[in-house]
């Protein structure tokens, strides 16, 4: 039997990935003078956090280094057990990067070891639906060739849908220019953004105000749901749940038996979201890109 392993970015509960025993490496923040660890809210209180970056607080984040994801695989190739890391997008952080020199590094010394990087060019709660398909298939008895088949055939499908409700963090992430970021606050623009297929986050089209924002993530994927109404949908957001309940209800509205779950958003994105972003994630029935 594989090792099924992933990242804190994935933002699932800690308990559902206890419950199938996939194993994670946590990312990193630092928050003024004090380095904190994404852990799955072990060694922190989300909520506190999101109380500071809505009051301002501009957190950094750095990508796990090579050393850290070397020793993350190194029990598991010594053990002999094949891996397979299901991990975050590269498109956005250095740290699939790093996963790979860390796997290539340990073939020098263990040349026999198993060991597959999965890519899943998704972020939050859609590096979370790709974590649940890889435990869902490794539990229909998929060997790991068809486990990486599977990945590399249907990732694309995934419906990654995001707003935010304070541009200046788009900003200050290089996401958009301190133009667009003053003139759309002004304005009182809200995004619509998605994961392209590079992995990278990208923004779609622009609505004036954050009600129409939220609706419009729920129609998209309302509509990519349509031949496939009975598969979890993942909501999860930085801080602004009762915005994530008006995505959740309108989905509902459209699909009443529509199985729906709301996470909060980890550190580290939220460093690049700012409080208030709501994220709607699904599979849709073709690939996007």
């Amino acid at each position: 039997m594989y090792q099924i392993l992933t990242d804190s970015e994935c933002d699932l509960p800690l308990s559902t990935l206890q419950a199938s025993d996939v194993d994670a490496i946590s990312f990193h923040v630092k928050m003024g003078d004090k380095d904190l660890i994404n852990d799955f809210g072990k060694s922190y209180d989300i909520n506190e956090f999101y109380k500071q970056i809505q009051e301002g607080a501009l957190p950094t984040t750095t990508q796990v280094n090579v050393g850290e994801y070397f020793e993350f695989f190194k029990p598991y190739v010594e053990a002999k057990t094949p891996i397979v890391y299901v991990g975050f997008s590269g498109g956005l952080s250095g740290s699939m990067s790093s996963a790979n020199q860390a796997k290539e590094m340990l073939l020098e010394t263990y040349p026999d070891a198993d060991i597959r990087i999965v890519d899943t060019l998704a972020a939050s709660g859609g590096e979370g639906q790709m974590v649940l398909s890889a435990i869902r298939l490794q539990k229909s008895g998929a060997s790991l060739d068809e486990f990486v088949d599977w990945f590399d055939k249907n990732k694309m499908r995934l419906q990654s849908w995001f707003t935010v409700d304070n541009l200046n963090y788009l900003y200050h992430g290089g996401r958009i220019s301190r133009t667009s970021a003053a003139l759309g606050t002004l304005l009182k623009v809200k995004p619509i953004l998605d994961i392209d297929g590079n992995g990278k986050l990208q923004m779609v089209a622009k609505t004036r105000t954050r009600k129409k924002s939220l609706i419009e993530i729920a129609d998209k994927i309302i509509e990519a749901i349509k031949d496939d109404e009975d598969q979890p949908i993942i909501i999860t957001t930085s801080g602004d749940y009762a915005a994530a309940e008006i995505v959740k209800e309108h989905i509902i509205e459209k699909v009443s038996e529509a199985d729906i779950q709301i996470y909060p958003i980890g550190m580290t994105i939220s460093s690049h979201t700012g409080f208030g972003c709501v994220a709607v994630f699904a599979m849709g029935a073709q690939a996007r890109y």
